[in-house]
């Protein structure tokens, strides 16, 4: 009986990652069909111990377009989707998930951020680079903002006017108190 890898995958509205986690994988075999089989095989270790994926997709998918990675230490897919459309799931069965697969958290994005990047792209493209893991420091500006914001206070009270031009207010009121 074969045993089943932790599969991780994440998706794009365009693309699917799939990563099956398998150190020193031999004899892989991957299958994938335009209606969405998905299917893998391996060994792995000394004894040789199969290891086998056999899973049906949420939607049809282009295999012309869809690419597989055989590294040392798993299997990376992206597979290509038929129809660019977020899926609800990755299997096409419903109810509770197999237990070996898990969300790609580093890989993944909800579909409004996706929007947002396309929105906010600009010519520049940073890939999957992650900034806030770059610990560029950043923070604490008040001390050059407040040096250069100090003559532009726009906002100054009604007391403060008055006081300036002689006038003097009734407390609480900001109305100009008239002299007798």
């Amino acid at each position: 009986m074969s045993r089943h890898p932790t599969v991780k995958w994440a998706q794009r509205s365009d693309k699917l990652f799939i990563t099956i986690e398998l150190p020193d994988a031999k004899d892989v075999k991957l299958k994938l069909e335009p209606e969405g089989k998905f299917f893998f095989s391996a060994t792995t270790g000394a004894d040789n111990i199969p290891y086998e994926i056999d899973m049906e997709l949420y939607e049809k998918v282009d295999v012309n377009e869809s690419k597989a990675s055989v590294g040392l230490r798993n299997i990376c897919y992206l597979i290509k989707k038929a129809e660019s459309k977020w899926w609800g799931r990755l299997l096409k069965q419903g109810g509770k998930q197999p237990i070996f697969l898990k969300v790609d958290w580093d890989k993944w994005a909800d579909e409004d951020e996706e929007q947002d990047s396309k929105l906010g792209s600009s010519d520049a493209d940073f890939g999957d680079l992650d900034f806030s893991k770059l610990n560029m420091g950043g923070g604490d500006f008040d001390g050059v903002a407040a040096d250069n914001d100090e003559g532009n206070d726009e906002s100054d009270s009604e007391e403060e006017n008055a006081e300036v031009s002689g006038e003097e207010t009734a407390p609480g009121s900001g109305e100009p108190e008239a002299k007798a």
